[in-house]
């Protein structure tokens, strides 16, 4: 990557540092890979060989300065700042100790209380040893996901091309298993895991990992993956849930991430229809309070987008049910760094930022029974929320 681009980018964070009213700058720390936030925000090579800590200090004006050892003194050269280098661990803690002087407030990726587990990549000595200097450390999440989630028009392309593709492999999946059916052609969770792999590898995606397909009881279970040795058959008058992700193989590519369920006979039980609808509900409230958000000329909170999501599932009596947060962001990992839409494993005060993704995915899962999920993505602009992939699932699929 060119000098100019890392240049230019931290231009960009000297403007992002400048509309934190009250910080003085940014800190960055690595030690052996701790913190993959700071390579992606630096736009630093992740598989270069760093044995030793260091940091990177960019202040709200004028030039960022560099605190690296000896033995490693190359390790920033393509950052801009001048270089303060240290041997002994005294050395390091002085060195800080003067970067730092006359500073009163700073971001690094640290979460108060965990409660951004994503951001919270500082360990707490290292927190320790800063705030020892007599400064106030302050999270960085609201920074990072200026420059980790919020896309480029080439990655909302390359969502637009997964998410669509993905919906299409969800046609062809439930045609396979009805064909499979029609025909009593033996068809596994595993079996259709793989047909569902192997569709994604063949429109030039791939995953992180392999995505989900679950039979009756397993879809209570959210993150079930069937093996190949232990899978369920699927057979007539079954749900089927599947959850499938991907993205191009380009490097900068995001991805889809969507979730639908079927069943394998004609009439679809009265109480698989009624959870579904709930969830429906749920997901297309969260939905419809974005867009009034957005509006309104307003952003909001991941937390009050779930709030919204699990009331109208509460509403229903089935609260207890919803067993996960309402969504999380989409990025380069298909579970990203930006605001997830979550008030129950954490406390998300993060505010959705224009040109970001994140999906809604309200589920009901009944232990022993059954359970439904209906995933969606959304993109958000400027003034309004886009949810690309369509048609959405409004009622579960009957297969046969």
């Amino acid at each position: 990557m060119s000098l100019t681009a890392h240049h230019t980018r931290i231009r960009a964070i000297q403007n992002a540092i400048r509309d934190q009213e009250t910080v003085d700058g940014w800190l960055f720390y690595d030690f052996r890979g701790s913190d993959p936030l700071a390579y992606r925000v630096l736009l630093l090579d992740p598989s270069q060989h760093v044995t030793r800590r260091w940091y990177y200090w960019i202040p709200r004006t004028g030039e960022p300065l560099k605190l690296l050892h000896r033995i490693e003194p190359h390790v920033l050269d393509e950052l801009p700042g001048s270089s303060h280098l240290y041997v002994s661990w005294e050395q390091q803690r002085a060195a800080l100790d003067s970067l730092l002087r006359g500073r009163r407030r700073i971001a690094m990726q640290y979460s108060p209380l965990n409660a951004v587990p994503y951001l919270s990549r500082v360990d707490a000595g290292t927190i320790e040893l800063v705030r020892s200097i007599g400064v106030d450390v302050v999270t960085s999440a609201d920074l990072v996901q200026r420059f980790e989630a919020v896309w480029t028009e080439e990655q909302l392309e390359s969502h637009r091309y997964a998410v669509t593709t993905l919906r299409r492999i969800v046609d062809e999946a439930f045609t396979h298993v009805a064909s499979c059916l029609t025909h009593q052609r033996p068809l596994t969770e595993y079996g259709l895991q793989q047909f569902i792999l192997s569709r994604i590898h063949a429109t030039g995606m791939t995953t992180s990992s392999a995505p989900i397909a679950a039979v009756d009881a397993h879809s209570a279970d959210p993150h079930y993956s069937p093996g190949e040795s232990a899978s369920s058959p699927i057979t007539r008058d079954s749900l089927v849930l599947i959850d499938l992700w991907a993205k191009r193989t380009a490097p900068g590519s995001v991805y889809g991430d969507i979730t639908w369920t079927g069943y394998t006979g004609q009439q679809v039980p009265p109480k698989h229809r009624v959870v579904f609808e709930h969830v429906r509900q749920g997901r297309d409230g969260a939905v419809s309070f974005i867009q009034a958000q957005l509006a309104a000329g307003r952003f909001p909170f991941g937390w009050e987008v779930d709030d919204v999501c699990r009331g109208k599932i509460g509403e229903a009596g089935y609260g207890e049910f919803f067993i996960h947060r309402t969504g999380h962001s989409i990025g380069e990992e298909v579970h990203g760094n930006g605001a997830n839409i979550d008030n129950l494993e954490t406390h998300d005060g993060r505010q959705i930022l224009p040109h970001t993704c994140f999906s809604i995915e309200p589920g009901i899962y009944l232990p022993g029974e059954f359970g439904i999920r209906s995933e969606i993505d959304v993109y958000v602009t400027d003034q309004e929320a886009i949810v690309h992939g369509l048609p959405l699932q409004t009622e579960i699929v009957s297969l046969l």
